[in-house]
């Protein structure tokens, strides 16, 4: 037992991973009744939830308190990074929806619950999120509110004495370590979810929706693939495919089936040490892309907005395309304030062609049918990118200093 053990801590995370997948499938067909293997899966992302907003509460405390003054970190470039993926990522849905136009079967019952009103109210849920009390911050896992207290408290800390930051870097330190203790039940927990997912949701249920499915994957694997690889080669004129890949399998592999950002982002704060980036950086870009790098949502809002505008066969002209993309971008940078995520923005993206509330939310409805496949390919992408573009920023200012560097010399 302890040589079987030994060799299977020798193995790589990612295979381990892709162990458990197999062996999730195989119980799945072989004991589909066996629902305590489900229990795996929510066990390990309870426990990634669980660690993960005091993780970033001290990572970026300790990150601001103890950062040296004239020492630069890449934030505006990344901010501007996840914008501009974003956005293209939008353009790419609305350009996909017009060569492959699908059409819904509505379904009959709209969905009850209550989208927002208008882009101004996921604005204002988004401001009210960041003054929002700490203590209920870090309970309800609002990342915004987190990061806002940590940058507070972090910059009010830099006057401390050494002794008061040398705790918190400990402090930090300590649940860095905990949060790789849970990532070694990865596999386990893969396991149960995978075996969770098809026992429960199958894809029988998802035939009929077959091409509209396609278009939805097929934007984010483009996406993920060319439109991400291309932001990264202009960034850093290298093969940008090393690191895209990197990228997807350590950390979409999870994103996929976790399908929750928040729950993603100690993996990501383990791939940026393994691929060692700037600490003062990649402590507040991870947990501000899993809020606000949105390109998997920017997809779906186009995507099923669309298909709502050719189902009632309403003419799209070039400008409204345009400003399609813009509000989808934008309404997915918000999206994690709002109760549903990227699904109860369709209305709001509906609105623009005049479709009225109760046919949107049938649109969302069937958002929610698909959702199985639909949320788990967007949230890989999201949360993959937020490490993508953290270290394509990085990358970048390294090589413009070494290019400084040889002309100076």
């Amino acid at each position: 037992m302890k040589t079987l053990m030994l060799r299977w801590n020798r193995l790589s995370l990612v295979k381990r991973i892709f162990l458990g997948i197999i062996l999730g499938v195989i119980l799945a067909l072989s004991v589909p009744k066996a629902a305590g293997i489900a229990m795996f899966g929510s066990l390990f992302i309870s426990a990634l939830k669980a660690v993960a907003p005091i993780l970033v509460l001290l990572l970026v405390m300790s990150a601001i308190a103890n950062h040296q003054k004239g020492r630069q970190t890449n934030m505006k470039k990344i901010i501007a990074l996840y914008g501009l993926s974003t956005f293209l990522a939008g353009v790419t849905a609305v350009g996909a929806s017009f060569i492959f136009p699908v059409k819904l079967s509505l379904v009959t019952d709209a969905v009850e619950l209550t989208p927002p009103g208008g882009i101004v109210e996921v604005l204002n849920n988004l401001l009210f999120q960041i003054v929002d009390n700490p203590v209920n911050a870090l309970m309800s896992a609002n990342y915004i509110g987190i990061l806002a207290w940590a940058i507070l408290l972090g910059a009010a800390l830099k006057g401390a004495n050494d002794h008061t930051k040398s705790m918190l870097t400990h402090l930090s330190d300590a649940v860095t370590q905990i949060v790789r203790w849970v990532i070694q039940f990865a596999p386990l927990g893969i396991m149960g979810l995978v075996f969770e997912s098809i026992t429960t949701s199958g894809l029988s249920s998802l035939l009929s929706y077959g091409k509209l499915l396609l278009v939805l994957i097929g934007c984010m694997l483009f996406v993920a693939l060319v439109v991400n690889p291309l932001i990264v080669y202009v960034n850093t004129r290298e093969s940008p495919y090393p690191l895209v890949l990197s990228c997807l399998k350590e950390s979409g592999i999870t994103a996929f089936f976790t399908r929750s950002s928040a729950a993603n982002i100690p993996i990501n704060m383990r791939l940026c040490e393994k691929l060692k980036l700037d600490p003062d950086t990649y402590s507040v870009s991870i947990p501000l892309g899993a809020t606000i790098n949105m390109a998997g949502a920017a997809v779906t809002i186009s995507v099923l907005t669309l298909a709502a505008v050719h189902t009632l066969g309403i003419p799209v002209d070039f400008s409204t395309a345009l400003i399609l993309s813009v509000l989808s971008a934008v309404s997915a940078a918000g999206a994690s304030g709002v109760a549903g995520g990227s699904l109860l923005l369709i209305p709001l993206a509906c609105s623009l062609f005049g479709i009225s509330n109760d046919i949107a939310m049938q649109v969302v409805g069937v958002g929610f049918i698909i959702g199985v496949l639909q949320d788990s390919f967007e949230t890989a992408l999201n949360s993959s990118s937020d490490v993508l573009f953290t270290a394509t920023a990085e990358y970048a200012k390294k090589r413009k200093e070494a290019n400084s560097a040889s002309i100076s010399a």
